[in-house]
């Protein structure tokens, strides 16, 4: 299973990074990589996480981390992961879109 990360999804975590370091850099460095390890553990459990509501569709689903969500697209051998976004932000549809 190969795991590709939009650059949205990528410049979404490091906005996140840079807003939870103001406050704890360390506990940024620790939010960071348990994304990356939650998202590589999507490698064994592709289906893991619920079907994100706003999707409609099985194939994009997200994991809750925190206030988080880590939002995917599983498509045959591969994992996409679309966005992060804090779970009180309204989701654009175009973040999510195939």
């Amino acid at each position: 299973m190969r795991i590709i990360w939009s650059p949205l999804a990528v410049d979404r975590v490091a906005e996140i990074a840079v807003y939870i370091a103001m406050d704890n850099p360390d506990a940024a460095e620790k939010w960071v990589n348990t994304v990356f390890k939650k998202v590589k553990e999507l490698k064994d459990f592709p289906e893991s996480g619920r079907i994100v509501p706003e999707a409609g569709n099985k194939s994009i689903r997200e994991l809750i981390y925190g206030n988080y969500r880590i939002i995917h697209r599983v498509v045959q051998k591969s994992i996409s992961v679309l966005t992060v976004r804090h779970g009180k932000q309204v989701l654009p549809v175009d973040e999510i879109k195939a």
